[in-house]
């Protein structure tokens, strides 16, 4: 159980890492390519976030296979940890665009 909760976290920051990152960075390279910053980060958080999701999950293939392997070999405990793993890096994903849009604009 302990392997789980630290892949759930993990999970989380990867995909947090990853829009706040990606974003920051895209923001700089916006700036040198004569564009807004501000509109091209608020652009880039909302578009990062599958791939962060992506990125976290490490492949959405492997864990869609998974899934699917567990749910139909009645393994219900197996589906419910890929679940958790999905939510948890949607939500640092979620995350990470809530605080570049609060950066940005000031609200919530």
């Amino acid at each position: 159980m302990n392997e789980f909760w630290s892949t759930t976290i993990l999970n989380y920051f990867i995909a947090l890492g990853v829009v706040l990152g990606g974003t920051l960075l895209g923001g700089i390279g916006a700036f040198f390519g004569n564009e807004p910053p501000m509109y091209a980060m608020m652009k880039l958080s909302e578009q990062l976030k599958i791939w962060a999701l992506v990125a976290a999950l490490g492949g959405t293939f492997d864990t869609i296979k998974s899934f699917e392997v567990h749910l139909l070999g009645g393994h219900l405990h197996q589906v419910l940890q890929q679940l958790v793993f999905i939510v948890s890096a949607f939500f640092g994903a979620h995350v990470g665009t809530i605080l570049i849009r609060w950066l940005i604009q000031g609200d919530w």
